[in-house]
């Protein structure tokens, strides 16, 4: 007996039968906003870099750390009564214009104040007995220029320190902005050529300006290291004593000169706006301040 055996198979799908992992859009949606969220605190907590303030900008410290007096006087007979090399202490005929004092910014420029102090009291050398040799009437007056004392001119000084000042940046922040401030020469210094290449050399010229307008000129070529604190009057007196100016043609002719290398040229320009009058410096020194003192028992 033969018995028929029907085999049914049954095949099922796979892809019919597999589905993804489901995922619950509202959990979507709350990652999404946590990320967004955690993204925006990072933003704000980052400092702006277009609105930052920049710190402020030290200013220079003009704190008087010193005081010297300088006198002003005429001399009619200044190289009359005097001989060859002398140095001219007293006047027979003086004619005394007024005292100036000065204020020194000596933590701004010590190495500076401290020269020019010394100079003021004999130490390194003397502005006692020598000329003012030039003025610009309503801008400034010079002195303190090197050479020979039997000319009103300033001896070398000696055993001074050499000024490094002159090549810092910060020596040359403060302005010329008023009548009354205190500088060394620099773009304006006229010392001769010879006393400069000395290896020994040292520049004590100075100049005070008298007002009453700025001189943007001399910024940033020049250091400030005082001002006027007694005695603008006799700094206006000064700006106002009459000067040698050459006229037109004279100048034009000494360009010419000079341009063709004629020595002479820069010989006469060296008269040029000097005083009229013999203006010298009659007496120069440190003003001692006393300080208060402070009583041992306070109540």
């Amino acid at each position: 007996m033969i018995y028929t055996i029907t085999a049914t198979t049954t095949t099922t799908s796979t892809a019919a039968t597999f589905r993804p992992p489901s995922t619950s859009l509202s959990n979507l949606h709350r990652r999404s906003l946590l990320l967004l969220s955690a993204t925006t605190t990072t933003t704000l907590s980052l400092p702006s870099l277009s609105t930052a303030t920049p710190p402020p900008k030290q200013q220079p410290d003009t704190t008087i750390t010193d005081r010297v007096f300088m006198d002003f006087s005429i001399c009619p007979s200044y190289f009359q009564t005097r001989t060859l090399g002398s140095d001219l202490i007293l006047c027979p005929d003086s004619e005394p214009l007024g005292r100036i004092v000065l204020g020194l910014y000596g933590n701004l420029v010590p190495i500076t104040v401290s020269n020019f102090k010394s100079m003021c009291t004999g130490t390194t050398g003397y502005y006692k007995g020598t000329l003012v040799h030039k003025i610009f009437p309503g801008r400034f007056f010079m002195a303190g220029k090197q050479g020979r004392r039997d000319k009103g001119e300033v001896k070398p000084p000696v055993n001074m320190v050499r000024n490094t000042e002159s090549i810092d940046p910060k020596a040359f922040e403060l302005r010329h902005a008023k009548g009354g401030v205190l500088s060394l020469c620099l773009s304006e210094n006229d010392d001769d050529d010879e006393i400069k290449l000395d290896p020994d050399y040292h520049n004590v010229e100075f100049m005070i300006t008298t007002g009453p307008g700025p001189c943007p000129d001399l910024d940033g070529n020049n250091i400030v290291f005082g001002c006027v604190l007694e005695g603008m009057d006799v700094v206006t007196n000064i700006s106002s004593i009459p000067t040698y100016k050459p006229g037109e043609r004279i100048r034009q002719y000494n360009d010419l000169a000079e341009f063709l290398g004629d020595e002479r040229a820069k010989n006469a320009r060296a008269i040029w706006d000097r005083p009229s009058k013999t203006l010298y410096i009659s007496n120069c020194g440190e003003v001692k301040v006393t300080k208060p003192t402070l009583s041992p028992s306070l109540p």
